[in-house]
């Protein structure tokens, strides 16, 4: 009888068990943008927590919308702020959480060319319309005297995917230039004019090491972590400048002045002489009413977590940290998560 007790008991622990460590399974997807430092953040979070753990998939914002639309994760990721039109799509209210700031470069392989290309949005424009079609073209000869350019043509590498990567690209580009912007337009997805498409921030990043003569856009630590070289762009103000933590923080911080109370706002193009060009906020996507209780506070405590802790992983992984008055904002924010 005693064995039998024993066994029943044991079984017992080993369903709780089970099902604690279910309800603690918190899934979520979407941008690969900020996945190197989400990937830090889950693995440090469940040192502190290890009750929780974070199942991540980096497909890009745009499946990452459709997930947490369709309720098939717990949270959602995105480098691009949902429409009205897709906030009325899901079955309940969706809220944005700004999580860090990144910039996205201009990336290329070229041999022998050893310091960074100055670019400007003219020419970027021009290279993803096909109507600079070599890499010695004059305009960009007379920008970038004394680096050897080839007589090669210009291999232009994109997104395929779904993405808040390319949002934020192409927001640039439709803001520096009304034929893009007519012809082609912003968003995850778009019609490329020419080129060829790369999976993910790692896809695109991937394509341009292997492709000589190459050029695309990826976020900056992923042309770090490549060793990939990057252009300085020149900005609103007529300065070129290199995408770092400090010009990427520099584009927020007149918009941060000014941040809405939904937090969509765009940092492409900004003015300021230290402004790079190409930033952007990254957010999680939660549901303001969280269906499962515990997975609910589980969420909110790693929400409060990040803002906080977390922000002191942004730079080292080349992530500029929310500026003050935007993590008060969202620490108000958060306390209105029901669950």
């Amino acid at each position: 009888m005693l064995k039998k007790i024993t066994a029943f008991m044991a079984a017992g622990l080993l369903a709780i068990s089970s099902l604690a460590s279910a309800e603690s399974l918190i899934n979520g997807a979407g941008a690969t943008f900020p996945y190197p430092l989400y990937s830090k953040w889950f693995s440090e979070y469940a040192k502190i927590d290890p009750s929780v753990k974070f199942n991540y998939q980096s497909i890009g914002s745009g499946g990452g919308i459709k997930q947490i639309t369709a309720q098939t994760v717990d949270f959602g990721a995105s480098d691009k702020p949902l429409s009205d039109e897709e906030l009325k799509a899901a079955p309940g209210k969706l809220i944005h959480i700004p999580t860090v700031m990144g910039a996205v470069v201009v990336t290329y392989n070229l041999d022998g060319v050893s310091k960074p290309l100055n670019l400007t949005s003219d020419l970027i424009t021009d290279i993803y319309f096909g109507k600079i079609t070599k890499w010695n073209d004059p305009r960009l000869v007379a920008l970038n005297k004394g680096v050897n350019l080839p007589s090669q043509p210009i291999v232009v590498v994109h997104r395929s995917d779904g993405s808040g990567t390319t949002s934020i690209f192409t927001d640039y580009l439709s803001n520096v230039s009304s034929e893009w912007s007519q012809k082609v337009g912003k968003g995850t997805s778009v019609k490329w004019p020419i080129g060829l498409g790369g999976k993910g921030n790692e896809g695109v990043a991937g394509q341009i090491k292997t492709t000589k003569n190459s050029i695309g856009y990826v976020e900056l630590a992923y042309a770090i972590e490549n060793k990939l070289p990057f252009a300085a762009l020149k900005n609103k103000d007529g300065h070129f400048v290199l995408p770092s933590i400090k010009s990427t923080s520099a584009a927020a911080a007149g918009a941060a002045k000014h941040m809405p109370a939904d937090y969509r706002i765009s940092l492409v193009n900004q003015p300021g002489k230290e402004t790079y060009p190409i930033a952007g906020f990254t957010w999680l996507l939660v549901y303001e009413q969280q269906k499962d209780k515990v997975k609910g506070k589980k969420l909110v405590e790693f929400l409060n977590w990040s803002l906080h802790n977390g922000q002191k992983m942004a730079t080292p992984l080349l992530y500029a940290p929310l500026p003050a008055n935007v993590v008060k904002m969202v620490e108000t924010t958060i306390k209105g998560i029901k669950f």
